[in-house]
């Protein structure tokens, strides 16, 4: 039997999606879990770790029914999953905690650690210390929950614990360990010295063995195959960090190509045959030997609109398509130079965790629509400004390749591109997080040589959108506004911070 379909597995903070793709990156099938999420205190955000196998499980076997294809068909599992947070696993496998990147429990641990050794851990992994980060985190655990630090035999991310589960084996690849400032760059490797700057030097044993995302971590286990349907012998591939993994999905590879993520995590790259060493550059993740995404990103896109429809829109109550009550009430707004203005910090911002998020501007004769078009747009200001990082630092930026779950808006992408003031492409695939970690698999079973022949062949643009100029210059008086409001706030964000710590 000919195999000729891939099976991609998406984790993001919220999501686990399956989706089946032929080896013309055309979907075939897809079935999502919404996931549960865990608020135990402000600034902590967690789920059940237990519970993303289990999601996992029926996300698989959801999509292969769906499918109606033979599972024998299928040539390999590629993997994506979100990056950051805190997986932990004890030595029989079993899961310890699980901590979302949108988490700020660890703000002052890594302010601290950003003071006496940031330039040091620059100088190392090409990034500083930052609240979510997997080993700011793992530091607060060792200070705060010192017995579960003492239970824990692994350290790994979202998408290696479904791994692990499908094949038996314990491991992760370098874009995941890299993007946390996990690794010695631009040589992708582990480093007790750098272990040791973050207070961690007993944490070595935690690290799983690395390798590329496109190696064989294993094959699916027969338990695997009786909990989903797979085919027992079918090879799982590591798979991409998922902002990697989107960037390919959606059609950027090769040095120079740029990559826009409007998901839970505002994400801007752009790909090089080098790392970049600009200490204003958030994070580089490595992805191969000459493989580097330059980034700069913070959790401040898209998961703000998924907090809005959660707590304001839905309520407790039942609706058929929040979102596309959103996109109709976006629509329907009017525009004006005044309108309100959001600022998208809801869970912290590129600029430390004391920022908040915000509406401002309002007056009586604003509805809902307007409120919800000011944070489409607050989210893409900041995007720009991420993008301003970049192209500061040196990265020559004249059109982006745009993926992520905000994509699907009819108003958001072109807002996009009058917010950056540059062309923006998008690809045919909505699933970009899962195409990328089915690439990944193609290549690593061989049926391409390389990530360049499998997003040219697995890939294809939908649409090119360029910005509108009168729009563009309206958005561009408005973010000068709107960068200067932020500036403002931010001895009153301060202020704020000082009185939660004053009582605690």
């Amino acid at each position: 039997m000919a195999r000729d379909l891939l099976l991609g597995i998406d984790i993001g903070n919220t999501v686990v999606k399956a989706v089946l793709f032929d080896l013309a990156g055309r979907q075939i099938a897809r079935h999502g879990v919404d996931g549960a999420t865990l608020k135990p205190a402000p600034a902590m955000v967690e789920r059940p770790v237990a519970g993303l196998w289990a999601d996992a499980q029926v996300a698989i076997s959801g999509c292969l029914a769906a499918a109606g294809a033979d599972p024998a068909r299928i040539a390999a599992v590629g993997l994506a999953g979100h990056g950051n947070g805190l997986y932990l696993l004890d030595r029989d496998g079993a899961a310890l905690l699980g901590i979302q990147s949108l988490d700020t429990r660890a703000a002052g641990l890594a302010a601290d650690l950003d003071r006496a050794v940031g330039p040091d851990l620059h100088a190392i992994c090409l990034q500083r210390p930052w609240p979510a980060q997997t080993p700011v985190l793992l530091a607060w655990v060792k200070a705060h929950r010192p017995e579960v630090y003492a239970k824990a035999a692994t350290l790994c991310f979202a998408k290696d614990i479904i791994a692990c589960h499908l094949t038996g084996q314990r491991a992760t690849e370098i874009s995941d360990m890299s993007g946390a400032g996990l690794l010695c760059l631009p040589a992708a490797r582990y480093d007790a010295g750098l272990m040791a700057l973050y207070g961690l030097a007993d944490a070595m044993p935690l690290l799983p063995p690395l390798k590329l995302p496109t190696d064989v971590v294993g094959h699916v286990t027969p338990a695997a195959a009786a909990a989903t349907g797979l085919r027992e012998g079918t090879p799982v591939v590591a798979g991409y960090f998922d902002v990697v993994a989107s960037a390919l999905g959606s059609g950027a590879v090769g040095a120079g190509a740029a990559s826009v993520v409007l998901g839970s995590w505002s994400v801007n790259q752009v790909f090089a045959d080098a790392p970049v060493r600009n200490a204003d550059v958030f994070m580089v993740a490595a992805f191969g030997p000459g493989r580097f995404a330059n980034m700069d990103n913070s959790a401040t896109s898209a998961a703000n609109l998924e907090w809005y429809v959660r707590a304001l829109i839905e309520r407790g109550a039942h609706h058929d398509d929040p979102f596309a009550m959103v996109n109709d009430l976006v629509g329907r707004a009017g525009v004006a130079p005044d309108d309100p203005m959001f600022h998208p910090f809801l869970y912290g911002g590129r600029h430390g965790a004391q920022q908040r998020g915000g509406f401002y501007g309002l007056a009586g004769w604003h509805d809902e629509g307007h409120m919800l078009r000011a944070l489409y747009e607050g989210v893409a200001f900041e995007h720009r400004r991420h993008v301003g990082v970049l192209t500061a630092a040196g990265a020559a930026i004249t059109e982006v390749a745009l993926s992520g779950g905000g994509t699907r808006s009819p108003h958001w992408p072109q807002m996009m591109a009058d917010v950056l003031g540059l062309p923006v492409s998008l690809g045919i695939a909505e699933e970009t997080g899962a195409l990328g970690g089915v690439m990944a698999a193609a290549v690593g079973v061989g049926l391409f040589p390389d990530e360049e022949a499998a997003v040219a062949a697995m890939t294809t643009c939908k649409a090119q959108l360029f910005p509108d100029p009168a729009r563009r210059a309206l958005h561009e008086r408005r973010f000068a506004v709107w960068q200067r409001l932020t500036e403002r706030m931010e001895p009153f964000w301060a202020d704020l911070a000082g009185l939660r710590s004053h009582d605690q």
